[in-house]
């Protein structure tokens, strides 16, 4: 069944088109060749319909505008022209012979330039005339009565300005006659052959004469308006037309009232240069007049160089005394835009009514903008409120049918004045920025100060010193505000422009018909009976406009005869009329359909509204006293009040109706960007981006980081897309519009790059402040400088649709490629950091205050100074806290962004993607520092369960890459932040211990730790094979039978004895390597200990998580009980009757989803529990250890042969670790420095658990050389205590005893530890069986391990 068309109307009408993008940049410009009435009037060509006497006028009027349209199309030829001589080729020598067909080419290339030029030249002439002769007509006594209308008066203006503006360009581009020079030799040279060039000697030297006489289209005109001494009068009044325009703001946009301000110095000194030339009286000025983007106007300059060419004005000594702008001093320079600049001269009127041509200039406003920016956001913030509301008032009425008649009338007409106060507002902004972009250019920076070390100013160009150093950082700040007001104010206008359409309409159409029906008819009536020539062009304009059907008041018969009693106020029907795009492009009068009413009628088209204002001014400029004076005039006061305020309206109306060109132009900041004067005469091809005024607000945004600034950064890539619209459609030249595409593709990825940068900077130092230790911040005075300013990224994360240079561009979806690159780069530098360092404290922070090391010996310890070294601290413990950072940086980016998960990124840096991959690039570096440089060069400190560098000089120097660098926001943000950070990472820095096995473990994670364990397990295992000859050697050298020592001798006869058993003085580099290759073996065991601890503590935070889920509880032995036996875990049960309590439901959509929920559910338990039965890392390790030493068994544990303990015995490893142990601590005290700096505690662990696992530990215990010596020493001092003895007999060895008891205790410790984690049979009840049999080497069973899975070597 067919859905109806206003069903599926309004069901289109409930989809919303809009997107969640804020509106942070200006309208869309489209490029576009349509001409708006602002910009071209229309051109009555069906004025003689109407049968009024305009027909002359128009006639005119259309040739003004025609001759305006070329001249504009002429300043862009001039504006744009680049030298073509800098691009011909020089032949050289050997190609002299080929130097006719350059001059021909160069010829043929220069000749279309100079076709432009005569075209100029023939243009500049007709102009000239038709003005001249238009100035004469108005002069003629016969016009006197009806002079030149308000229309006809801006032509004659607008055209004047356009001569004014082609004459100072072809002043100031010095390529013209340079390339001028050069056509003319070539000309010379290829013309040698031609016939009959008379004629074009002649033309060229018009156009000679034409491009070096400087001002020469004023002389032209000059010459064409005085031909006949007439024109003083229209003079007169254009002047007077011109000042009260600019007193009374009747331009509404800031591109007529720039006209006035041009051509005033220009009238003036036309004006002066008459014979009824006077003292004129005036005010002291210097103006700077906005002409070209780059390129000013001084009226103190062209008067000064007009001087010279009109005699007469050379009389006007105080007007040729004013200073230029870049004349005034310092001092008055900096005061002078609080200067007015020009007044009206006192009793102007009355000398000019007397043939007094005074000099006129406009008052001077404040140049600088920074002096303005705080009136212009209360504006701003005023006007957009009120403009709101408006709307949604307006709004609100389109939603009510049947409201009352005022009270829409009262809303359309506050709409109506809200759009023209805006257009007011946009207009009177934009001039602010043209007139400070004039004000600089005149005013360059003298004292540049260069941005690069080398840099000095003398090498600085012109441009930069008027554009680059001539804006301080709060006069950036405010074009940034000005500019962002302008263009959101501009795009809130745009965006309503249909919505506001029929109101403005109706508004116009409601203001017309009131006042010719009602007004004009009283004063018809009253004021005007008598005066013929007035009633006529009155009674013209009701013809001309009246819609006598909109009347409801008056009988459909009394409105066809415009008759009956017109005292009272008539009541008009709404009517929203307004001519189409088709009107305004071709000028005809084409009728709009009503929204309300089917009568037929004549509606108010634009061309209405230009013929209306023709008859309104029409004969009123030349009365004394301005435009509406009533001076000698009997037309009552309020008449000409009414007259004069309908007629200010007028000049408004055109500009409401043409709506969107209106907004366009108002919103045009192009000029900003254009440099083609100083790209001449700088020399250059272009200039760096860093001179251009639009990146420089953009960079100025993004280097300030002002939080208020920041939603602004895209409004200056506005300025490109209204310069690339007005190089197509304006200036029409394509290499401009290249230059400005290829600046902002260089720009934008720019932009992208460094906003990227601030975005990781300020989220990396959020993320660093939020995981600092509060007590740390309480405990500081300045903790706020820690804290990180809030700034809104929420809109630009928004951005999809980027609209520059005709493309849309996908902001957000940029920003996230590049964070995406940013986190991996970072992570890179993380890791290549740490590869460059050690696995506790290396290189980079510099500290006033001496470094500590913690150094032991056996079970104690103590601290010596060392050097510290410049660098930042990046241990395993650091390098786990920075990823922690970058990982809560993730975090809070991923809440606006949609980047790629930090673990597939942290997985993809350590190369671990592999489902079969075990081994990460983490997991391979730390057991390649592990294997060499921590086990070779670390010490244990048993009593602290820490690791310290030793002291000693590596054997082999550990080979590293260079250390990387990179930028603070790599580490934690900012210089403050990583100073806090380094703070808490160097109390960890200094040792490898427990907080650094934490770091590893949850660095590695599940997934590669047990490969670190295995690769240490297996460096066991090899360093024991390594070991097994060095030890044989030892072996080698020991007696074959080693007793006890003897009593009666003594610790000095014991020593005696050790040392005649011990023969290895030629064996001291052999038991050097075999005390550190035990070294290694006990650090590993020790590291795996340490290990284990942690992951005890892991799993017992594991288990504490996840018990309640799955129905576990310790039991009182230690085991783990289920709370149900038999039944479900609760997890389990929870989903199974949510599962049940769903589908039981007839309204469950999918149950599907649900049962497959709970099957989860019991997946997750059986994994869980599973995981739950850990075994113990270091009783692997140990187990891992003895299997490996079953192979050396036979070697350094040898059977007896009487099945009895052989206390002779001197293979055995317990003898050679006993050998190697006393003589270590015998070094240790007969040298100054600490020996244990070398070895530390983990010789001790290494030897002893050697011993153990051989079941030796008995043996050691019974005939270790120290303990024998401790024992005699104890039998000497209880003699010594009885008297039996010399008090002095164990004198000297007290430091030696006090080593042997402290290495007592260690290894003491180190047997209880291995008892209790990996427990052996009782060696002594099993030695001898009871038939008599000795008891060989005996296998024991070690406890459950978690890592029975790993593969075993060779397997």
């Amino acid at each position: 069944m067919a859905v109806p068309v206003e069903e599926a109307i309004a069901a289109l009408s409930t989809f919303s088109l809009e997107d969640e993008q804020a509106e942070v940049q200006g309208p869309g410009v489209l490029v576009s060749s349509e001409r708006g009435a602002t910009n071209s009037p229309v051109e009555y060509s069906d004025v003689s319909a109407y049968r009024l006497s305009l027909s002359e006028d128009t006639k005119a009027l259309n040739q003004l505008n025609a001759l305006i349209q070329e001249g504009k199309e002429m300043a862009s030829v001039l504006y744009t022209y680049r030298s073509c001589i800098k691009a011909l080729p020089q032949l050289p020598e050997s190609m002299k012979h080929s130097q006719a067909d350059l001059y021909l080419e160069t010829y043929q290339v220069l000749d279309l330039e100079m076709s432009r030029l005569r075209e100029i030249q023939r243009w500049q002439a007709s102009a000239a005339s038709k003005l001249a002769a238009d100035m004469q007509r108005f002069s003629r006594p016969e016009r006197r009565i009806n002079g030149p209308s308000i229309t006809h008066l801006w032509s004659m203006l607008k055209l004047l300005d356009v001569l004014v503006q082609l004459d100072h360009l072809k002043n100031a581009k010095a390529s013209i006659p340079n390339d001028f020079s050069w056509y003319k030799r070539t000309f010379t040279q290829v013309s040698v052959q031609w016939q009959d060039i008379d004629s074009m000697r002649e033309e060229l030297d018009d156009l000679q004469i034409f491009l070096s006489t400087r001002w020469a289209i004023l002389l032209n005109l000059h010459a064409e308006m005085f031909r006949v001494n007439n024109v003083e009068d229209i003079l007169q009044v254009l002047i007077v037309f011109a000042v009260e325009s600019l007193e009374l703001d009747f331009a509404l946009l800031f591109p007529e009232r720039h006209i006035l301000i041009r051509v005033l110095p220009v009238l003036v000194v036309l004006a002066t240069s008459s014979e009824k030339d006077s003292e004129s009286l005036y005010k002291r000025n210097d103006p700077v007049i906005p002409a070209f983007p780059d390129l000013h106007l001084s009226p103190a300059a062209i008067l000064k160089e007009l001087s010279i060419y009109f005699q007469r004005f050379s009389a006007q000594t105080r007007l040729l005394t004013l200073p230029a702008p870049h004349e005034l001093p310092l001092r008055e320079a900096q005061e002078y835009p609080l200067h007015s600049f020009l007044s009206c001269i006192s009793s102007l009127y009355h000398y000019l009514w007397q043939n007094s041509y005074a000099l006129l200039f406009f008052v001077i406003r404040h140049y600088l903008i920074v002096n303005h920016i705080g009136t212009i956001r209360a504006e701003h913030d005023d006007f957009t409120i009120r403009f709101a509301s408006s709307l949604n008032q307006l709004l609100l009425l389109k939603s009510i049918d049947g409201a009352d008649v005022d009270w829409c009338k009262e809303v359309k007409g506050n709409m109506y004045d809200m759009v023209v106060e805006g257009f007011q507002l946009l207009s009177r902004w934009t001039a602010r920025i043209w007139e400070q972009c004039a004000w600089k250019f005149s005013r360059p920076c003298k004292d540049a100060i260069p941005s690069e070390p080398n840099g000095t100013s003398e090498s600085f160009s012109d441009y930069e010193k008027v554009v680059r150093y001539n804006y301080s950082a709060e006069e950036r700040k405010a074009l940034v505000e000005l500019v962002s007001y302008i263009k959101s104010v501009g795009s809130l206008m745009h965006r309503c422009d249909t919505l506001v359409a029929d109101a403005l309409w109706e508004t116009i159409h409601a203001e017309v018909q009131d006042f010719v029906q009602n007004t004009l008819a009283n004063m018809l009536k009253t004021t005007f009976r008598k005066k013929k020539d007035l009633s006529r062009i009155l009674s013209d304009m009701r013809t001309l406009s009246a819609d006598w059907m909109a009347n409801t008041s008056k009988p459909e018969s009394d409105l066809q005869s415009h008759g009956g009693d017109e005292s009272k106020g008539n009541i008009f029907y709404p009517r929203p009329v307004a001519p189409t795009a088709t009107q305004l492009k071709g000028g005809q009068a084409n009728e709009l359909g009503l929204k309300k009413g089917t009568d037929t009628t004549k509606f108010l088209h634009k061309q209405d509204t230009f013929l209306i204002y023709e008859v309104v001014s029409g004969g009123n400029l030349r009365k004394p006293g301005g435009l509406f004076g009533n001076s000698g005039s009997e037309i009552p006061v309020n008449d000409l009040k009414q007259l004069e305020t309908f007629f200010y309206k007028l000049s408004f109306f055109l500009h409401i109706l043409d709506y969107s060109a209106t907004v366009t132009t108002l919103t045009d900041l192009g000029f900003l960007w254009f440099r083609e004067f100083y790209l001449e005469s700088s020399r250059v091809i272009q200039f760096p981006i860093e001179c251009s005024l639009p990146w420089m607000l953009v960079d100025h945004v993004l280097e300030s980081q002002n939080a208020g600034l920041l939603e602004s950064v895209l409004m200056p890539f506005d300025i490109y897309n209204d310069s690339a619209q007005q190089a197509l459609a304006a200036l029409r030249q394509r290499f401009l519009y290249d230059e400005i595409e290829a600046e902002v593709d260089h720009c934008f990825d720019l932009f992208v790059s460094k906003l990227c940068e601030i975005i990781f900077t300020y989220y990396k130092s959020w993320a660093a402040s939020e995981l600092l230790d509060p007590s740390f911040l309480f405990a500081l005075d300045n903790g706020e400088k820690y804290s990180v300013h809030p700034m809104r990224f929420t809109a630009l994360f928004k951005m999809t649709r980027v609209k520059l240079l005709g493309r849309t561009i996908d902001l957000r979806s940029l920003v996230c490629e590049r964070m995406n690159k940013v986190f991996r780069d970072n992570l890179e530098f993380l890791f290549d950091r740490f590869e460059s360092q050690d696995l506790c404290a290396v290189v980079k922070y510099t500290s006033s205050q001496p470094d500590f090391r913690m150094l032991s010996h056996g079970s104690s310890c103590f601290i010596i100074p060392v050097v510290s070294v410049v660098g930042i601290k990046l241990d395993v413990d650091e390098l786990e806290k920075l990823v922690e950072i970058l990982k809560n940086t993730h975090g809070l980016l991923s809440k606006d962004l949609s980047i790629d998960s930090f673990s597939l990124m942290l997985n993809e840096m350590q190369e671990n993607l592999s489902l079969v991959s075990f081994s990460s690039r983490l997991a391979t570096q730390i057991w390649s520092e592990m294997q060499n440089d921590f086990l070779p060069n670390f010490v244990l400190c048993n009593t602290t369960q820490r690791f310290v560098r030793s002291s000693r000089v590596p054997l082999v120097p550990v080979q590293k890459p260079s250390v990387p660098y990179a930028k603070p926001n790599f580490y934690c943000g900012t210089q403050e932040l990583n100073s806090a950070h380094q703070s808490f990472a160097r109390l960890h820095s200094g040792f490898f211990g427990i907080p650094h096995i934490f770091s590893i473990v949850r660095l590695l994670g599940s997934r590669s730790l047990p490969w670190l364990i295995r690769a240490l397990l297996d460096h066991v295992s090899n360093k024991l094979s390594t070991l097994e000859p060095m030890i044989t050697g030892l072996q080698e050298v020991l007696p074959k039978s080693i007793g006890l020592l003897p009593f009666d001798g003594g610790v000095t006869g014991c020593m005696r004895v050790v040392k005649g058993n011990l023969n290895w003085g030629s064996k001291s580099e052999l038991k050097a390597e075999v005390l550190r290759g035990i070294k290694e073996i006990g650090s590993v065991l020790y590291w795996m200990g340490l290990l284990d601890i942690v992951l005890r503590e892991v799993d017992t935070m594991h288990f504490m998580q996840t018990a309640p889920w799955l129905g576990l509880f310790p039991g009182a032995d230690g085991q783990i009980l289920h709370s149900q036996d038999g039944g479900d875990s609760p997890v389990v049960n929870l989903f199974k009757s949510a599962t049940a309590a769903i589908v039981s439901n007839p309204g469950c959509p999918n149950p599907t989803s649900f049962y497959t929920m709970s099957k989860q559910a019991e997946a997750a338990d059986l994994l869980y529990k599973a995981n739950m039965n850990t075994g113990s890392v270091l009783e692997y390790a140990l187990a891992f250890t003895s299997a490996a030493l079953d192979k050396y068994c036979n070697k350094w544990s040898a059977a007896p042969k009487t099945g009895f303990i052989d206390i002779t015995t001197s293979k055995d490893f317990y003898r050679i670790y006993s050998g190697l142990q006393i003589g270590h601590l015998e070094d240790s005290v007969q040298v100054s420095s600490n020996n244990f700096e070398v070895s530390g505690d983990s010789v001790a662990w290494g030897g002893c658990t050697i011993i153990y696992l051989l079941g030796q530990q008995m043996h050691f215990e019974l005939f270790d050389f120290s303990y024998q010596v401790l024992n005699v020493a104890e039998v000497e001092a209880g003699l010594l205590t009885q008297g039996h003895k010399n008090p002095h007999v164990a004198q000297g060895w007290e430091t030696l005893l006090e080593a042997m008891k402290k290495a007592r205790r260690l290894n003491n410790h180190v047997f209880s530890m291995l008892k209790a984690r990996c427990p052996l049979e009782d060696k002594i009840a099993c030695a001898i069986k009871q038939s008599g049999a000795p008891l060989h080497r005996i296998k024991f069973e070690n406890t459950v391990s978690a890592f029975e899975t790993l593969p075993q070597k060779g397997a």
